[in-house]
C-alpha cells in the first residue's frame, strides 16, 4: 500500500503537548499536514499553565521539516476554543483535521466528590469537545470535507470507580460524536472516537511494573487512520492499547413484546427480554432504526401491519 499522507491538510490537535496528543501531532505532520499544536500546560490535575510543551512540539516539528504554530488557549471556554480554530485559520488557511486529546483527572467517589472537581473535568473532556467541534464543524461543512477525533475511554463504555467525572465525559463524547457523523455524513465530515491505552502523566501514580509496552506511539497509527481521507468510518468507536487495535459497538436485543405488562412478568421473562443470542446492531442511524423497528414489532402484534 502506498504510504497515506496529509499533504495540504491542517489538523488541530489538543492536548497536543505531551502524551498522546504529542505522539498524533507527530505523526501526521511527520505525513505532511500542517498543525495546529495545542496544549495550556497545565498540570494533571489541570492547574497552572506553561507554554513550554506546545513550543517544544512545534520545534520538534519545525526540526523535522514539518509545519506547525503553537496554541496555549484553554479548552474550557467556548471563546478560547474557538479561538484554537481560528488559530489554524489565520496560519494555514482551513481547518480539516480535529483530534481532542486535552484532558485532566481528578479523583472522588460518587458521595465525595466536590462539584469543583466534576465540573473541572466535565469542561476541558466533554464541554472542550462541544466547544471545538461548534467552532470547526461549519468550516468543514462549507469545504466539503472534515475528520473529528474525539477522546472516549473504556472508563466511558464501562465505568470505573472513583472518577465519575470522567466517566460521564467520556461516555458523553460517544453521542457528540454520533451526532457530528449524523450531521455530517452528507458533507464528508466523519466523525469517530478512539478509546486509547497508554502510559502518559495520567497513569503516574499506578503500579504500571506488570503492564505491557503502552507507548503512545502504539495509538497513533489508528488515530491517524482515522484522520484520512480515504477512511470512510463514521459513528464508530475504536480502541487501541498495547498493540491490540478492535472495534466497540453499542447493540441491544430484539426484546420480547406483549400487548400489556406487569412488574411480575417483566421479571418472569427477563431472560428473554435480556437473550443476547438476539443482538442487533442498528448503527449509525439507530434512533430511527430502533423507534421502526418498536413500531412494526408493535404493530404486527396487535394485527395492525
Amino acid at each position: 500500500m502506498d504510504e497515506l499522507r496529509f499533504d495540504g491538510r491542517v489538523a488541530v490537535v489538543s492536548g497536543g503537548g505531551r502524551g498522546l496528543g504529542r505522539a498524533y501531532a507527530l505523526l501526521l505532520a511527520s505525513r505532511g499536514a500542517k498543525v495546529v499544536v495545542n496544549d495550556n500546560g497545565s498540570a494533571v490535575f489541570g492547574s497552572g499553565e506553561d507554554k513550554g510543551p506546545a513550543d517544544q512540539v512545534v520545534e520538534e516539528i519545525h526540526a523535522a521539516g514539518g509545519e506547525a504554530v503553537a496554541s496555549t488557549a484553554s479548552v474550557a471556554d467556548p471563546a478560547s476554543a474557538a479561538s484554537i480554530i481560528q488559530t489554524a485559520l489565520d496560519s494555514f488557511g482551513r481547518i480539516d483535521i480535529l483530534i481532542h486529546s486535552a484532558g485532566n483527572v481528578r479523583y472522588g467517589a460518587l458521595d465525595e466528590i466536590t462539584m469543583e472537581d466534576f465540573h473541572a473535568v466535565v469542561d476541558v473532556h466533554l464541554m472542550g469537545a462541544f466547544y471545538l467541534v461548534r467552532a470547526a464543524f461549519p468550516h468543514m461543512k462549507k469545504q466539503g470535507f472534515g475528520r473529528v477525533v474525539l477522546t472516549s475511554s473504556i472508563g466511558g463504555f464501562y465505568g470505573n470507580k472513583r472518577c465519575v467525572n470522567y466517566a460521564v465525559s467520556k461516555s458523553g463524547m460517544i453521542g457528540l460524536s454520533n451526532v457530528i457523523a449524523l450531521e455530517g455524513e452528507e458533507h464528508d465530515v466523519r466523525s469517530n472516537v478512539i478509546l486509547p491505552g497508554a502510559e502518559t502523566r495520567m497513569s503516574e501514580g499506578l503500579d504500571t511494573s506488570m503492564y505491557p509496552p503502552l507507548g503512545p506511539e502504539l495509538v497513533a497509527p489508528m488515530v491517524g487512520w482515522l484522520c484520512h481521507e480515504q477512511c470512510k468510518l463514521t459513528g464508530e468507536a475504536l480502541a487501541a492499547i498495547g498493540g491490540r487495535m478492535a472495534k466497540l459497538d453499542i447493540l441491544e436485543t430484539t426484546g420480547v413484546w406483549q400487548p400489556d405488562w406487569t412488574i411480575e412478568q417483566v421479571a418472569e421473562r427477563m431472560d428473554e427480554i435480556g437473550d443476547p443470542a438476539t443482538l442487533k446492531d442498528f448503527g449509525l442511524n439507530g434512533y430511527l432504526e430502533h423507534l421502526g423497528y418498536s413500531f412494526q414489532v408493535a404493530k404486527e402484534g396487535r394485527g395492525l401491519a
